[in-house]
């Protein structure tokens, strides 16, 4: 069974780390990484971006971008997409073609500012 673990943090305790201090930080959790790569457990690792480059796509109809990471809190998070785009307005409209076929869905468009790709795991069942 896979499981995803979604790293939850005060983003303004990330943000204030020196460089030397994240750069450690990150050393670390690569050790991690590289440790669950080996074991054969790992998929995709991304770091996301700030909340504030965050928008999310919500309403009616294409639905209005909003500012912000706002899921209303009946909302779970209950899936993921990482997307190589060019642009944000790129991601946007993608999810918007998400949407069109899960029109009650609300989509976070997030910078993702470091990516692992992991290894390949095999197919599950659906």
């Amino acid at each position: 069974m896979f499981y995803a673990i979604l790293a939850y943090h005060v983003e303004q305790t990330i943000q204030s780390l020196t460089p030397q201090q994240d750069a450690a930080l990150m050393h670390d959790l690569l050790e991690v990484n590289a440790r669950l790569t080996r074991e054969g457990k790992l998929g995709p690792a991304a770091r996301l971006g700030a909340t504030a480059d965050a928008v999310t796509l919500r309403g009616p109809g294409e639905g209005t971008v909003v500012d912000g990471p706002f899921a209303e809190t009946k909302e779970q998070l209950l899936g993921l997409y990482v997307l190589d785009c060019a642009t944000q307005d790129e991601a946007i409209a993608a999810a918007r073609d998400l949407r069109r076929v899960n029109p009650s869905a609300v989509y976070e468009i997030r910078p993702i500012t470091f990516y692992l790709p992991g290894v390949t795991f095999p197919a599950t069942e659906g």
